[in-house]
């Protein structure tokens, strides 16, 4: 439950599904005192009676945003926070994702009862409800980057799910933490989970890239400095541990810390104080420190590289973040948090079971990064807002076979809504199966192309080639244009070439 929370009770809209005495208790034990209404009118009352303590609304949907328009309308007229938490069924993807975009802070699927998803959206909610003063970033960091506000997030398999529960647990103790996992795996993304489950969440969360300051200048940001301390010090600066005083401090990338630094580190950490550069004076600390490495640090210290008193001062309790790979069952629920970030516009997009098939057997050596890298790409190429195979563009796509395979090799945890993971923790998409298909059929489309899918994609994307091709001066401005490297158009062209697929003359 969260600290922000100042009351538990919420007014519950609900016309489709009536809410049971039973699911009531269920909504008690996890910390939420339902008060169940009927009407537009009863919610307008019920917000605007004094002394009532409640800042959320639980609405049920039907198949329309239309309630939540008009819920928005009263929360938009009153002289408090309100926050939204939307229930919709499990298949609803487009209707999920369309809450978001309109103001929801939250979004549960209607069958999930589980308290650890009922916790998560009460604490999404609680967040969503504070006055904007209290919303509002603390650090200059965060000023300058205002998604450093609490943010949702996307832990369905359940692999992440326990990563989740372990994280959210690990958070309400002071101690340091490692963060381990590959790039672009989402180990920022973990921090900020431990920082906004701890009691530290109203403080500042200041994030430090260890490998993209040279060493002068992470000492400088690091532990800040006095006025005169060197050339140019005109006035003294607070060093992101001053800055994240109160709060939470991540250094990402640790293990490319220099060694002179690491000692320096290890002496604040153990002391909790440090002296600016060039003063004298003892500057207490109150700041949890969270570090991240994509490097294996027990190697780091046998080869002199990583001081392993500080290994184990950081480590006090170590979190692995897996590859996307190995929890399959984000991917999709990924995709549709996506699609609402990178979209403006309010139509609703649609993803075909052939391409949800193709993006749960592709490999992803990029992890979440490439991911989103991928989903732009599909949304700057698609033109009627359904993504089909031929729209996903992969980087590394070398292994022509996985793409027939796909067709026939769909993980059990994407044949249906119904086998969806129920605790939807944190930011709880439905699954990206449409409504009335088979997450295992070919898309209509495929008959004119002739051929089974692989054919038809290798056709459609000679086409995007020969088209960029066509439009750009030079090969470099078509791979610009492709949203991919040069280096992947050459391996294509080639590819394609190979497939006596005709290419256009090429600049």
């Amino acid at each position: 439950m969260s600290a922000l929370w100042t009351s538990t009770s919420a007014l519950w809209l609900d016309p489709f599904r009536p809410l049971s005495a039973a699911n009531q208790a269920q909504l008690g034990e996890a910390g939420l005192h339902a008060s169940p209404i009927s009407t537009l009118e009863e919610l307008e009352a019920g917000l605007s009676a004094p002394h009532q303590g409640r800042r959320a609304v639980v609405l049920g949907l039907g198949t329309d945003i239309g309630l939540l328009h008009e819920t928005m309308t009263l929360v938009s007229q009153m002289d408090h926070a309100v926050a939204v938490v939307c229930r919709t069924e499990r298949r609803q993807l487009e209707l999920a994702v369309q809450a978001l975009q309109t103001g929801a802070c939250h979004v549960l699927a209607a069958d999930d009862w589980s308290a650890a998803a009922w916790q998560a959206a009460i604490h999404r909610a609680a967040v969503a409800a504070l006055p904007a003063n209290e919303n509002t970033p603390l650090s200059p960091a965060s000023k300058q980057a205002p998604e450093s506000a609490v943010r949702s997030v996307v832990y369905v398999d359940p692999v992440s799910r326990n990563l989740l529960a372990l994280a959210q647990r690990v958070a309400q103790a002071q101690v340091a933490v490692l963060i381990e996992g590959p790039t672009g795996s989402g180990k920022e993304v973990l921090a900020r989970v431990l920082h906004e489950s701890s009691s530290a969440a109203n403080g500042p969360f200041i994030g430090l890239n260890c490998a993209a300051l040279p060493e002068h200048m992470i000492e400088d940001m690091l532990f800040g400095h006095e006025k005169g301390a060197f050339t140019g010090a005109v006035k003294e600066h607070r060093g992101l541990f001053e800055q994240a005083q109160g709060g939470t401090l991540f250094l990402d990338e640790i293990g490319e810390l220099p060694l002179p630094l690491q000692a320096k580190l290890l002496r604040v950490l153990q002391e909790r104080t440090l002296v600016r550069l060039g003063g004298e004076r003892l500057i207490a600390l109150d700041v949890r420190v969270v570090a991240a490495t994509n490097k294996n640090l027990r190697e780091a210290i046998g080869l002199r590289e990583f001081r392993e008193d500080l290994y184990f001062r950081l480590s006090t309790f170590k979190l692995r973040v897996p590859p996307l790979a190995e929890r399959a069952g984000d991917i999709l629920p990924l995709v549709a948090r996506l699609l609402a970030r990178h979209t403006r516009t309010a139509q609703t997009w649609s993803v075909s079971a052939a391409a949800q098939a193709m993006l749960l057997a592709y490999a992803w050596p990029g992890n979440v990064r490439e991911l989103e890298n991928v989903i732009q790409r599909a949304v700057v190429l698609c033109t009627d807002h359904h993504i089909d195979v031929q729209h996903l563009m992969f980087d590394d796509m070398t292994d022509d076979a996985m793409l027939a395979a796909s067709l026939h090799s769909v993980p059990a945890t994407s044949n249906s809504m119904a086998d969806a993971p129920s605790v939807l923790p944190t930011e709880p998409v439905p699954m990206l199966v449409a409504q009335g298909t088979d997450a295992t059929a070919v898309p209509q489309g495929e008959a004119h192309l002739g051929g089974p899918l692989h054919a038809a994609v290798m056709q459609n994307e000679s086409q995007l080639i020969r088209m960029a091709l066509e439009s750009s001066r030079s090969r470099l401005e078509a791979a610009e244009k492709l949203g991919i490297s040069p280096r992947t158009l050459r391996y294509k062209l080639a590819r394609l070439r190979d497939l006596n697929l005709p290419l256009l003359s090429q600049p």
